[in-house]
């Protein structure tokens, strides 16, 4: 039986109350233990691209987050010991062990990588920095000093996260697709990706911008408001516009909201943003 099938077996078990944390025995905790393990080595995936650039190119794995909330529905909490510090979770954090060899490097006091969560090889994890279960930090990515990269979000290859990013994670509803930041993509410091946004390949984000499905993305290249997804090759800010409140008693000349501009990205912009070698090296 695949581990599919397995975790399909179980998530029925669990959603027909025949399983819980109490009862699930051993046969079930290898399962999980398995699943993990495939998703820490990047051999299965909460979501997956299939084709170009953009979101009709990405497929959401169903029953891969089914697996991930069977992790916390049927394991108890238990004290854990991270360095001096006792905590209490469902489940530890993530060996290390195995990047070292694929030229990824964390850097101490802080950086915490929560069991299931995958990171490729040239990857470098500034602290205090955190990745959840279910998340894919491609080849070659940074993710700085007080960033997030929340449960099953999906980062390409070679993408930069600014110091103090915010990526978030989408497990519920399982059919709908985490945030996905493709290949080649800087985001400024501050950012903030909510809400299964999807940010194509090679654009360049501002500082402080936040990209939520529910703001809208002015694209000047095609003339087009879009809600969910920054375009490939684009180089997005954020800019205030009237909102339609309109004047109040409370203020004076109506009310404004925030956007996102997005322009066509130019060379010098993507020079800039190039990671020096010598971090490399």
């Amino acid at each position: 039986m695949s581990l599919e099938s397995e975790i399909e077996n179980l998530w029925q078990r669990y959603q027909d109350d025949e399983v819980d944390a109490a009862s699930a025995g051993s046969a079930a905790r290898s399962t999980l233990d398995a699943f993990l393990e495939a998703l820490e080595t990047g051999d299965v995936r909460a979501a997956e691209q299939v084709g170009e650039s953009g979101p009709d190119g990405w497929v959401v794995n169903e029953w891969v987050k089914r697996g991930i909330l069977l992790n916390f529905g049927l394991r108890e909490t238990l004290p854990r010991e991270y360095g001096d510090v006792t905590y209490y979770d469902v489940l530890p954090l993530r060996s290390t062990t195995d990047l070292g060899g694929r030229g990824t490097r964390n850097t101490p006091d802080g950086t915490a990588i929560r069991r299931g969560a995958y990171l490729g090889s040239d990857c470098i994890m500034m602290s205090p920095s955190f990745v959840n279960i279910g998340a894919h930090v491609g080849d070659g990515t940074l993710v700085d000093s007080c960033d997030t990269v929340g449960s099953c979000a999906q980062l390409g290859e070679g993408v930069k996260l600014g110091a103090n990013t915010l990526i978030g994670g989408v497990l519920e509803p399982v059919e709908d697709a985490p945030v996905i930041v493709e290949d080649g993509v800087s985001l400024g410091a501050g950012c903030r990706v909510t809400s299964g946004f999807h940010v194509g390949e090679n654009s360049v984000v501002g500082e402080n911008t936040l990209l939520s499905p529910r703001i809208p993305v002015y694209d000047l290249v095609e003339e087009e408001v879009i809600y969910g997804h920054l375009p490939s090759n684009r180089r997005a800010f954020t800019r205030y516009v009237e909102s339609s409140l309109g004047d109040h008693d409370l203020f004076e000349s109506g009310a404004y909201k925030p956007a996102v501009v997005a322009l066509d990205i130019e060379d010098d912009t993507l020079d800039k943003t190039r990671r020096e070698e010598a971090l490399r090296e």
